[in-house]
């Protein structure tokens, strides 16, 4: 039965002004866009003549740029580089109206970003990646937990956005839901396979279909084998809940008060770039606002539809959700 979109919108509403507190890996999303019109007389590859360049936010900075568009405060806790980079990232960051003060530079590492070339007609040529993945460990390792710690004391909901590339360690992950138990609220976690064993006691985990096959060795082709995957799932988390997005085929929502297989909502699909943040993103606000996790899902569920239909990791506003919701 179709849920009432006064309802969704109501859920919407509730999740205005709360404050999310966002760990995770930061990235700086570079788009060259330039025009093809002939192959290089040196290798057989396109040669793209420049016209402009552009930067969004990416990784965790993206479900944090999200949660803001959707409405709610927010405050990031992750690291940059000691780099021209970390400094675009961060003042892009306080210009969306988000919260820096847990955002810690590494002298060590570079920024994350991912240059991607692209043509005029958004056709992707080349991407170049610019990253340190290894974990945060020693004093800045501790300082980040300390920062997690004080930025929670505030939150309505914590959210682990994990791209394994260096922010969310064991220690950093469960000083994060840990912090979450205490307030009595709701940890939320975008997981990587290899770091499953960090996420233990977190309220929910939002596996793609890809990782949650990795993780629990089960096919997943149909709802019925999304419903095994996802029981499995849970039991190798030890996690509370387990939502598997499933790209086409929806999502399926293995929560305290039952399952429920939830139908894609996109209409049309130009890049899955970023769907996955603007789910997560969704479902922070809806639970911070107290909704129930099933609606909170199906309000995802939407605004994911209205995510991939546009090119690039991309921020959904209040506004374009409040129309969808008709």
């Amino acid at each position: 039965m179709p849920t009432d979109p006064t309802d969704l919108r109501a859920l919407l509403d509730g999740g205005q002004g709360r404050t999310i507190l966002i760990l995770g890996d930061l990235m700086l999303d570079h788009f060259v866009i330039g025009r093809v019109d002939r192959i290089s007389p040196e290798a057989p590859v396109p040669v793209v003549q420049f016209d402009h360049e552009s930067y969004r936010l990416g990784g965790a900075a993206n479900v944090a740029h999200n949660v803001a568009a959707l409405g709610a405060r927010v405050e990031i806790a992750g690291l940059v580089g000691n780099d021209a980079e970390g400094a675009r990232l961060v003042g892009e960051l306080r210009e969306a109206g988000i919260g820096t003060g847990a955002v810690l530079a590494d002298s060590g590492r570079c920024t994350t970003r991912k240059l991607r070339v692209v043509t005029t007609r958004n056709q992707q040529v080349a991407r170049i990646d610019y990253e340190c993945d290894a974990a945060v460990q020693g004093a800045i390792e501790a300082e980040l937990v300390k920062k997690i710690g004080e930025s929670a004391a505030h939150a309505d909901v914590i959210v682990i956005s994990d791209y394994q590339k260096g922010a969310v360690t064991r220690a950093t992950a469960q000083a994060a839901i840990a912090a979450a138990a205490e307030r009595g609220i709701p940890s939320l976690v975008d997981p990587k396979v290899p770091h499953i064993d960090y996420y233990a006691g977190a309220s929910l985990v939002t596996p793609n279909h890809h990782e949650a096959e990795a993780v629990t060795l089960m096919r997943i082709r149909t709802a019925e084998e999304a419903r095994a995957a996802a029981q499995r799932f849970r039991a190798r988390a030890q996690c509370g809940a387990v939502l598997v997005t499933r790209g086409e085929h929806g999502m399926w929502l293995l929560g305290p008060d039952g399952e429920h297989d939830l139908p894609a909502e996109a209409r049309e699909v130009s890049d899955v770039t970023g769907a996955g943040d603007t789910v997560i993103a969704a479902i922070a606000l809806a639970l911070a606002g107290k909704g129930a996790l099933k609606e909170a899902a199906r309000l995802a569920n939407r605004a994911a539809g209205l995510a991939v239909a546009r090119f690039g990791p991309v921020a959904i506003s209040y506004e374009e959700l409040t129309a969808a919701l008709g």
